[in-house]
């Protein structure tokens, strides 16, 4: 088995923010992916279960979902390359 998932918790503002780069047309396409696989995570939602709505791999489900607990919406973007 693998290592047990990151639990996150969400404020009532970073909620907002993330289901609005969920939401917006305007948002890159991998950003809203992201948001989509936290809120999901903030659901109680098994990563397989994320991957499969959001049409991602497991491991990148848990990569976004450990970045997030460990840096909180700034973790989202992407980092230079």
């Amino acid at each position: 088995m693998g290592r047990a998932a990151v639990s996150i918790e969400l404020s009532a503002e970073e909620r907002r923010e993330l289901e609005g780069l969920a939401r917006r047309r305007r948002t890159a396409q991998g950003l809203a992916q992201r948001a989509q696989i936290v809120l999901l995570a903030a659901e109680g939602v098994e990563n397989k279960t994320i991957a499969q709505r959001v049409g991602a791999v497991e491991n990148t489900v848990g990569k976004w979902r450990r970045r997030f607990a460990e840096h909180r919406l700034d973790g989202l973007y992407d980092e230079p390359r």
